[in-house]
Protein backbone atom coordinates (compact mmCIF):
# COMPACT_ATOMS: atom_id res chain seq x y z
CA UNK A 1 0.00 0.00 0.00
CA UNK A 2 1.15 3.73 -0.83
CA UNK A 3 2.23 6.16 1.64
CA UNK A 4 -0.79 8.19 -0.13
CA UNK A 5 -3.59 5.41 0.60
CA UNK A 6 -2.24 4.91 4.77
CA UNK A 7 -2.67 8.60 5.08
CA UNK A 8 1.26 9.36 5.42
CA UNK A 9 1.62 13.13 4.24
CA UNK A 10 5.09 14.39 3.68
CA UNK A 11 5.91 17.86 3.37
CA UNK A 12 8.96 18.64 1.36
CA UNK A 13 10.44 22.32 1.44
CA UNK A 14 11.81 23.58 -1.89
CA UNK A 15 12.62 27.35 -1.02
CA UNK A 16 15.85 28.28 -2.66
CA UNK A 17 17.59 31.07 -1.18
CA UNK A 18 19.22 32.94 -3.72
CA UNK A 19 22.05 35.71 -2.95
CA UNK A 20 23.06 39.08 -4.96
CA UNK A 21 26.78 39.22 -5.10
CA UNK A 22 28.66 42.28 -6.32
CA UNK A 23 32.49 42.15 -6.83
CA UNK A 24 34.19 44.64 -5.70
CA UNK A 25 38.10 46.19 -5.77
CA UNK A 26 39.75 46.87 -2.98
CA UNK A 27 43.27 48.01 -2.90
CA UNK A 28 45.85 47.29 0.23
CA UNK A 29 49.43 46.68 1.66
CA UNK A 30 50.32 43.67 -0.31
CA UNK A 31 52.32 42.42 3.03
CA UNK A 32 48.83 43.14 5.03
CA UNK A 33 46.51 40.96 2.15
CA UNK A 34 49.41 38.11 2.79
CA UNK A 35 48.67 38.17 5.83
CA UNK A 36 45.22 38.18 6.13
CA UNK A 37 45.56 35.51 3.71
CA UNK A 38 47.39 33.25 5.65
CA UNK A 39 45.07 33.86 8.70
CA UNK A 40 42.44 32.96 6.95
CA UNK A 41 43.94 29.80 5.64
CA UNK A 42 44.73 28.92 9.33
CA UNK A 43 40.62 29.37 10.04
CA UNK A 44 40.51 27.25 6.67
CA UNK A 45 38.93 29.70 5.19
CA UNK A 46 39.03 31.98 1.89
CA UNK A 47 39.97 35.25 2.44
CA UNK A 48 36.73 36.61 0.41
CA UNK A 49 34.77 34.32 3.36
CA UNK A 50 36.69 36.26 6.08
CA UNK A 51 35.42 39.64 4.39
CA UNK A 52 32.11 39.29 4.07
CA UNK A 53 31.91 37.58 7.68
CA UNK A 54 33.79 41.14 8.47
CA UNK A 55 31.46 43.26 6.57
CA UNK A 56 28.13 41.48 7.66
CA UNK A 57 29.32 42.36 11.80
CA UNK A 58 30.13 45.87 10.04
CA UNK A 59 26.84 46.33 8.78
CA UNK A 60 25.61 44.84 11.58
CA UNK A 61 26.76 47.23 14.43
CA UNK A 62 25.94 50.49 12.03
CA UNK A 63 22.43 48.97 11.53
CA UNK A 64 23.29 49.71 7.90
CA UNK A 65 21.31 47.15 6.25
CA UNK A 66 18.08 48.57 7.27
CA UNK A 67 19.43 52.05 6.49
CA UNK A 68 21.10 50.43 3.28
CA UNK A 69 17.18 48.95 1.73
CA UNK A 70 15.88 52.18 2.56
CA UNK A 71 18.19 54.05 0.42
CA UNK A 72 17.97 51.87 -2.37
CA UNK A 73 13.64 51.73 -1.92
CA UNK A 74 14.24 55.96 -1.78
CA UNK A 75 16.97 55.94 -4.83
CA UNK A 76 15.50 53.40 -7.08
CA UNK A 77 14.56 56.16 -10.01
CA UNK A 78 18.70 56.91 -10.27
CA UNK A 79 19.47 55.46 -13.62
CA UNK A 80 23.84 55.07 -13.28
CA UNK A 81 23.75 54.24 -17.07
CA UNK A 82 25.95 50.94 -18.25
CA UNK A 83 28.14 49.08 -16.86
CA UNK A 84 32.14 50.12 -16.44
CA UNK A 85 34.69 48.48 -17.32
CA UNK A 86 37.57 48.72 -14.45
CA UNK A 87 39.82 50.95 -16.13
CA UNK A 88 36.72 53.31 -16.41
CA UNK A 89 35.95 53.18 -12.67
CA UNK A 90 39.69 53.88 -11.60
CA UNK A 91 40.15 56.91 -13.67
CA UNK A 92 41.27 59.84 -11.80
Amino acid sequence: MDRARRGVVLEHDTRVECLRMKNITLSADEQLIEQARLLAKSRHKTLNAMFREWLEQFTAQCGGTQEFDALMRRLKHVQAGGRFIRDEMNER
